[in-house]
C-alpha cells in the first residue's frame, strides 16, 4: 500500500478525553484492518515540573489539549469512521475549492462550477516537525538547564495559560524553583507564580 498518500491531520477530541479518543481510533483501525491507511495516532505531550512534598517532580502534560494528530490517507470511509468515534467531534477543516460539472437548466449544456466545501486540511510537514520538535525539546529539558533569575529582570512566559506574556521578576524561591512575575493582563498588573521552566529571560 505504499502508493497511498498519507498526510498529517488534526482531529478534535473532547477535552480531557484525548487518551480515550486515541484508544478508540487505534482499536477501530485495528479492528477494521485499516493500518495501511492510518499509520500514526499521536497526542503530543510535554514535560512539566511541579513541587510535591517539597521535592521537584516531573510529569507529562498534553501539549495541545483537545487535539490529536493522525497520519492518514483519508480515502473512502476513513474520515467518516474516525469522525463517528466516541469523544471525537471531527477534523480541523477549511474551505476547499472544488470544480464540478453541472448542467445549465436554460441551455442544457454542461458547465464547470467552482464550489467550496469544508474538508480536513492537512498540516504542512514543517508544522508537524515544529510541534513534535517542540515537544521533544520540552521533554528533554532537564532540571540542570534551568537558569537562575535575578529580581527586576525582564522575562517571557513560555508555558501555561499566560504563554507569550512579558513580565518582570518580582520574587524568587530558589528552593522551590518558582518565581513571582509581574505581568500586564488587560492593562492591569497581575502577579503570577510560575515554575522556572515556564519562563525564559528576554
Amino acid at each position: 500500500m505504499s502508493e497511498l498518500s498519507r498526510k498529517w491531520y488534526v482531529v478534535r477530541a473532547a477535552g480531557g478525553k484525548e487518551k480515550k479518543a486515541k484508544e478508540y481510533i487505534e482499536n477501530e483501525i485495528k479492528r477494521l484492518n485499516l493500518t495501511d491507511y492510518v499509520t500514526q495516532v499521536l497526542i503530543p505531550v510535554e514535560k512539566v515540573y511541579h513541587v510535591k512534598n517539597g521535592k521537584k517532580v516531573s510529569a507529562e502534560r498534553i501539549y495541545l489539549p483537545g487535539y490529536i494528530l493522525i497520519e492518514a490517507a483519508l480515502t473512502g470511509e476513513i474520515q467518516h469512521i474516525i469522525r463517528n468515534l466516541p469523544h471525537i467531534s471531527g477534523f480541523l477543516t477549511g474551505n476547499v475549492e472544488k470544480r464540478v460539472k453541472v448542467r445549465n437548466e436554460k441551455t442544457g449544456k454542461e458547465e464547470e462550477k467552482v464550489i467550496k466545501e469544508k474538508e480536513p486540511i492537512p498540516l504542512r510537514m514543517s508544522e508537524v516537525n515544529k510541534i513534535l520538535g517542540h515537544v521533544d525539546e520540552l521533554r528533554d529539558k532537564e532540571e540542570e538547564n534551568i537558569t537562575p533569575f535575578i529580581i527586576g529582570e525582564p522575562v517571557k512566559v513560555i508555558d501555561g495559560p499566560f504563554n507569550g506574556f512579558d513580565g518582570t521578576v518580582e520574587e524568587i524561591s530558589e528552593d522551590k524553583k518558582k518565581l513571582k512575575v509581574m505581568v500586564k493582563i488587560f492593562g492591569r498588573k497581575t502577579l503570577l507564580e510560575l515554575n522556572f521552566v515556564q519562563v525564559v529571560k528576554e
